[in-house]
């Protein structure tokens, strides 16, 4: 059973890995975060590991062409009424 985990766990590392080189180094950090396509190439590498980490929720943004998250949070809805 462990065996299956971890080669479940190193897939999903692979493929991670892989997505995470193509979204830093070829235009998906710049798709969904527009400041991410002035980065340097030292940004670029620092963000790798969490693109590999979160692939499958960038993935989703990178096709769906989604920008920068809105934060909703108490502390926004006060700002949007005014108070």
């Amino acid at each position: 059973m462990i065996e299956i985990l971890l080669a479940v766990f190193g897939v999903y590392l692979g493929l991670g890995f892989l997505f995470g080189v193509g979204f830093a180094f070829f235009g998906g950090a710049k798709a969904v975060d527009e400041a991410a396509a002035e980065g340097t190439w030292g940004f670029k590498i620092l963000i790798v590991p969490g693109a590999a980490a979160f692939w499958p929720i960038l993935l989703k943004r990178w096709v769906k062409g989604e920008g920068k998250p809105v934060e909703s949070s108490a502390h926004r809805a006060d700002e949007k009424s005014g108070q």
